[in-house]
């Protein structure tokens, strides 16, 4: 029995969401940034250009997504043996981690001499691009185990993610006393020993049952119980100073939460197991009755299938569907050549790019309009409870519209491109409290994209090079970020800029940044409409009738 449960997609997903949970060290740059620039002597231009290696280490998974297809694809794995499978992709990612967080703590505490920038961005790049191995295999090997259920796990897998800096925060308050050096090290050590322990454990399994949607369902609820923890812990450290014993017992508390996965596992291997038992005692016992066994199989025919189509008609319905489904079985140069790929490239540099943006701006911006340094970094805090539910929201919602109605999922980018187009409009109007509200549309919005672009990808282009496919569209992210930040918003605030050190304050700071990436935003949405449209009768004729047929 505990060798069977080990082996099951049901603990596969409980190691991938305990190792999502653990590797969004990236998100946490602004803990060890400062000791960074001060160790290393760099001004803050030299810090953003770290940041941008960090940024493109984070986003640019192409090779973590060709590495996944060459060690889990069917002849690749016959071929490879025992070296083959997602914890191969998952080990290289934990190398890279450590190697690249460990460097960083050496330079900064003193144990190595002080790196060229150029060393410093590479190791920096090399930290941040592990995470890309993990949730590539996280990721795809979740659709691939609930195929049925894409938007609703890669919902789940995301929103971890998202919620794996605040949980690596919740630690750094609590173990290293507000020391970020002593943190570089934790992330050096975290994220590798995690993802060495449960790698094993991640594998891809071919089996679909009634029940899945219920357990994914359990999972997604405690997700929100732990962004719903982590909101209120976020608010009383807002508050109060919360003590060291306080810490322990809340982080105690959150590390049960993030564990009580596995008792849903537990669970549904459980009603597996007595689903397949009894399955076999039904067999056996139409063997011995089989006039009974008759009847059923009659009545089971006259119930289930009197509205099946004539073979004409079965015939024709194969013929559209092989022609439609072509597509869902792209590598990435055949997917380059696709009118599909580019528009959601573009979709995705309008609103990866631009929500990005906002997020790496939002303290500056904050600062410009008068808010307090607790106010600023309650916005922070906040932004990755928002981008974590957009992650789960856009997965479960587009989910049901699909299975209930066949709505093509390239809609929903629309929907969130637009609630972007809002977001950003509410920056640009710089009101009272407006980054409040402009922080939830715009997080929102941004994390229902890094949802729903995985998920288009793998139903559009298919699962078997999904990683690879998915990480290039992914590139449109720091891509945009760097256009956005640098280009419109950086470049603006410059020539408005006329305080000291150049500073800038009030609403026109960046009001015409913003107006501007609202503008991109809405071309956004025309962009995903017509992806919309091209694709509205292959999710009908394909994927919504493969999902009627379950």
């Amino acid at each position: 029995m505990k060798i069977e449960i080990v082996n099951t997609k049901w603990i596969a997903t409980v190691a991938s969401i305990w190792i999502q949970s653990s590797v969004g060290a990236s998100y946490t740059f602004g803990i060890y940034s400062s000791i960074l620039k001060s160790s290393q002597g760099y001004d803050q231009s030299t810090l953003d250009t770290v940041s941008v290696f960090k940024d493109i280490g984070a986003n640019a998974g192409i090779l973590s997504g060709l590495l996944y297809s060459a060690f889990t694809l069917q002849n690749n794995r016959r071929r490879l043996g025992v070296f083959a499978g997602p914890c191969v992709v998952l080990l290289a990612g934990a190398i890279q981690s450590f190697l690249g967080y460990f460097v960083m703590w050496a330079s900064v505490v003193g144990l190595i001499r002080r790196l060229p920038v150029a060393v410093m961005c590479f190791f920096t790049w090399m930290a941040a691009h592990a995470q890309t191995f993990s949730n590539t295999t996280n990721v795809v090997s979740g659709v691939h185990n609930f195929g049925d259920y894409g938007g609703t796990i890669v919902g789940i897998m995301k929103g971890f993610l998202g919620l794996s800096g605040a949980i690596l925060i919740q630690l750094y308050q609590t173990v290293c006393n507000g020391d970020p050096g002593t943190f570089l090290l934790l992330l050096a050590l975290t994220p590798t020993l995690v993802s060495l322990l449960f790698m094993s454990l991640v594998r891809n399994y071919d089996t679909n049952t009634k029940d899945d949607k219920k357990y994914l369902n359990a999972f997604s609820a405690v997700s929100l119980i732990i962004a719903a923890y982590l909101t209120i812990i976020i608010i009383l450290e807002n508050i109060s100073t919360l003590s060291s014993l306080t810490r322990i017992i809340t982080f105690t508390v959150l590390l049960l939460l993030v564990a009580s996965p596995l008792g849903i596992a537990v669970r549904a291997h459980r009603e597996d197991s007595d689903r397949y038992a009894q399955a076999l005692l039904e067999q056996r016992g139409s063997k011995q009755n089989p006039v009974i066994s008759s009847e059923i199989c009659k009545a089971e025919d006259s119930i289930e299938y009197h509205e099946l189509p004539s073979e004409e008609g079965q015939a024709k319905a194969a013929s559209d569907e092989e022609r439609l489904s072509d597509e869902g079985n792209m590598n990435l140069l055949q997917a380059l050549c696709s009118v599909n790929f580019w528009l959601l490239f573009i979709a995705m540099f309008c609103g990866l790019g631009s929500g990005l943006a906002m997020i790496n701006n939002i303290s500056q911006i904050g600062e410009s309009l008068g808010y307090t340094a607790t106010e600023r970094n309650s916005l922070v805090s906040l932004l990755s409870i928002w981008n974590f539910l957009g992650r789960f929201g856009a997965g479960f919602v587009s989910d049901i519209f699909l299975h209930r109605g066949g709505w093509a999922r390239p809609l929903f980018v629309a929907v969130t491109l637009a609630i972007m187009t809002i977001g950003h409009a509410i920056v640009a109007a710089g009101f009272s409290k407006n980054l409040y509200l402009g922080s939830v549309l715009v997080g929102v919005a941004y994390g229902s994209q890094w949802s729903l672009m995985p998920t288009i990808t793998s139903e559009i282009f298919g699962v078997g090079h999904m990683g690879t496919i998915f990480n290039t569209i992914a590139i449109a992210s720091p891509v945009g970020s760097y256009t956005f930040s640098v280009r419109v918003i950086g470049f603006i605030y410059d020539k408005v800029g006329n305080g000291e050190n150049n500073t800038c304050f009030g609403s026109r700071c960046f009001m015409l940044s913003f107006m501007i990436m609202a503008s991109v935003a809405f071309f956004g949405v025309l962009v995903a409409l017509l992806l919309f449209f091209r694709t509205r009768r292959f999710y009908k004729s394909v994927v919504f009738r493969r999902l009627q047929n379950l």
